[in-house]
């Protein structure tokens, strides 16, 4: 991929420009086999799945900067300017498209940059997430309740210019420090969520949902657990982390599945709406699914019963922290059989690892959803040992 914004040193958050796409795959999958070398030393590795080097994101997340009338829509240098990026080839090009005509509107609405020098002023980021369909949602993250009614008044107008775009909402984010939006959002469309289709379900996306921003490769991470689903049959299965319900609802509608239960637990409001929405339109298809609201940490609150049969699922896709030592002495202790395990960060996946010795890693696949960066998204497939199996791989690794 070609820059010239990282060529003129506007940007140099892809810090990969310029190194040719295979040798980051290999650099990549090596990193991670290196990395769990210790804790899944006899782990298959599937062949990576790549994705496009160019025009792959969903998602913009765009700072606004400069001045009312003539914003800027990108980055913030060093000394908090803004830096405009709005030909960015990272994005899908819908979206492309779609962005050097949003900041043409923002300017003629006459929206207030924030100026985070000053710490004053009104738009801070514009958050735009692209669905395979076309259709676009908008997110406006405000300091204040200010510009609101203006933006009231001239949604009919932007909804004219930007045709793509089905959802529009505002978030609130008073505060003064980095944290890109604030916990009040404000839907100002009639349509609230974001059809995102993906794989034959189409997820509903509501605007604090978290979605991969790689389309093409999320698809393919769903499908690697809906096939591991195929391959271990549970009869249940426990969806942790579980967001707008991507893995819960592969597993579910994976051949096979409509006899078995499938649970997801999510922090998110948010998120567990979109996935009860997404399940709800399937009606009875998909099997007893559900989807409630919960911290994954609280081992207290989870339901071991659901992982009495012989065969049943965990599933686990972490922040980058990993899951921590409390849920992995629960998931050790737990009935599950299987445990599949998406991480984006290797490292702590494999502490997470050293404490299950009870699972031994028996696939492992690196799904590349950020090209031009070192950052990677890693699936394994582990399953329970018996206690002379753990006993024998735990010796093993001890003599060595």
């Amino acid at each position: 991929m070609q820059c010239d914004y990282f060529d003129a040193r506007r940007c140099r958050s892809c810090a990969l420009m310029g190194v040719p796409y295979a040798v980051q795959l290999a650099d990549k999958n090596e990193r991670c086999r290196q990395a769990l070398s210790s804790v899944a030393p006899h782990v298959h590795w599937l062949e990576p799945f790549a994705s496009p080097e160019s025009a792959f994101r969903n998602k913009a997340k765009l700072v606004v900067g400069g001045r009312t009338g003539a914003v800027t829509v990108g980055i913030l240098d060093a000394d908090a300017n803004g830096v405009d990026l709005r030909a960015c080839g990272l994005h899908e090009e819908p979206l492309q498209d779609v962005i050097p005509r949003l900041a043409d509107v923002v300017d003629e609405i006459g929206l207030e940059p924030y100026d985070v020098s000053a710490r004053r002023g009104e738009l801070k980021h514009l958050i735009l997430t692209l669905s395979p369909t076309g259709e676009v949602m908008l997110r406006l993250v405000l300091r204040s309740r200010r510009h609101l009614a203006l933006l009231e008044s001239r949604l009919a107008g932007l909804l004219a210019r930007l045709p793509e775009v089905r959802v529009v909402s505002v978030n609130l984010q008073p505060e003064h420090k980095a944290v890109l939006e604030g916990a009040t959002e404000i839907v100002l469309t009639e349509q609230g969520s974001l059809p995102m289709p993906v794989n034959g379900l189409t997820l509903e996306l509501r605007p604090n949902s978290f979605f991969q921003t790689n389309t093409a490769v999320a698809a393919g991470l769903y499908r690697q657990a809906g096939d591991w689903a195929q391959e271990v049959t549970p009869s249940a299965v426990l969806d942790l982390y579980c967001g707008v319900g991507g893995f819960a609802l592969h597993c579910a509608a994976a051949p096979g599945a409509p006899a078995r239960h499938v649970l997801g637990v999510e922090v998110s409001p948010e998120a567990v709406e979109s996935a009860r929405l997404t399940a709800s339109s399937r009606g009875r298809e998909l099997g007893d699914v559900a989807f409630r609201m919960g911290d994954a940490t609280d081992v207290e609150a989870l339901e071991p019963d659901l992982l009495r049969g012989p065969r049943s699922m965990v599933v686990v896709n972490p922040p980058r922290r990993g899951i921590g030592p409390d849920l992995a002495a629960w998931i050790e202790a737990c009935g599950a059989s299987h445990l599949v395990y998406s991480s984006c960060n290797v490292d702590s996946l494999a502490r997470d690892l050293a404490q299950l010795p009870s699972f031994m890693a028996r696939q492992a696949r690196l799904f590349d959803m950020f090209p031009q960066t070192s950052h990677h998204e890693v699936i394994l497939l582990l399953e329970r040992q018996t206690h002379s199996a753990t006993t024998q791989a735990t010796t093993g690794a001890a003599r060595t």
